[in-house]
């Protein structure tokens, strides 16, 4: 009878970064700058990559399929952010807010898988130079590029449709800045232990293993690394590798902290904080950790921009 004289929520209010106007001013401007580089950055590395045909190696595919999943991934939750930021109602539908949590999990569990298969894929160039050619071909590239996918758009289907079948009967202030699993689960009106069990075995297989993975397979590229002769090699093999563990700490480490905590807990402050970290600031550094530091991809932007506009376009679109 008491459930029955419950009311339901059918919108979310964004409790956001900041009440102080001056700050959301400010936050404003830096994500939107944050937002534009990323988007900006990822499609020119998408385009350079299609266009010129000496980036048409695996580690070149795995990463214009990287720099179209961050596309998607800022652009699930900055925009909405930036419209927060702004106004004064800060209000999402309830099906809205279905929609971008589903995404955003969907975006941030296939990067954590796709940057996995980035690690073995460098860790079979480097260290199993003579079996990589046969073993990365383009159609086991392909299959670990739709298994990154399949598996991440399953497996948020099942947390996202098993989340929305809690009651949500009030309140409906969201404790963050999108609709973030945990900030939900924090205001539904029943027993969450069992979705919090659900989102910590998902975490173990999709972001613990590729972490685990990824540890493995540079701890190999570091060994290979300290057996070559050449100091100058060795110093410029250091330094990329540091530059991908940089990222790849980041991304991984804010999401095992947020992710992999099996107890209930209410949202605090620095939640929101460690998501900026995963949701905005490492997706941000992706062009220019992996590409804008990459010598090859340097090559062909300028090949790009020397080469006449009619040219650039055919091999853009060559195989459509």
């Amino acid at each position: 009878m008491a459930r029955e004289n419950q009311s339901v929520v059918t919108e979310f209010v964004f409790q956001g970064l900041s009440s102080q106007p001056r700050t959301q001013t400010l936050l404003f401007v830096v994500f939107l700058v944050f937002y534009l580089f990323t988007v900006v950055g990822n499609i020119m590395i998408v385009t350079v990559i299609r266009a010129d045909c000496r980036l048409q190696s695996p580690m070149y595919f795995f990463l214009a399929n990287l720099s179209f999943l961050d596309i998607g991934y800022v652009s699930s939750n900055i925009p909405q952010m930036l419209v927060n930021l702004l106004t004064k109602k800060r209000t999402i539908s309830f099906s809205g807010c279905a929609a971008q949590m589903y995404f955003s999990l969907a975006f941030g569990m296939t990067e954590c898988v796709l940057l996995g298969v980035m690690a073995y894929d460098r860790y079979m160039a480097i260290c199993q130079p003579l079996r990589y050619t046969t073993v990365m071909n383009r159609k086991v590239c392909l299959h670990m590029v739709v298994a990154s996918w399949t598996s991440s758009l399953l497996s948020s289907m099942v947390i996202n449709s098993l989340t929305l079948r809690l009651p949500f009967c009030g309140p409906d202030i969201l404790n963050h800045y999108f609709c973030e699993v945990l900030a939900l689960l924090a205001l539904a009106c029943a027993d969450t232990a069992l979705m919090e069990l659900v989102i910590f075995i998902f975490s173990i297989l999709i972001v613990f293993i590729p972490f685990l993975l990824i540890i493995t397979s540079y701890a190999h590229i570091l060994s290979a690394i300290l057996k070559i002769q050449s100091a100058h090699v060795q110093s410029k093999a250091f330094s990329t590798c540091g530059s991908h563990l940089t990222v790849v700490t980041i991304f991984y480490g804010t999401a095992i902290f947020m992710y992999m905590n099996p107890k209930s807990r209410p949202p605090q402050d620095r939640d929101k904080v460690v998501a900026v970290f995963y949701t905005i600031v490492a997706p941000m550094l992706n062009p220019l950790i992996y590409s804008l530091r990459n010598k090859d991809m340097k090559r062909a932007l300028r090949r790009a921009m020397n080469r006449p506009k009619s040219l650039f376009i055919q091999r853009l679109f060559r195989d459509w």
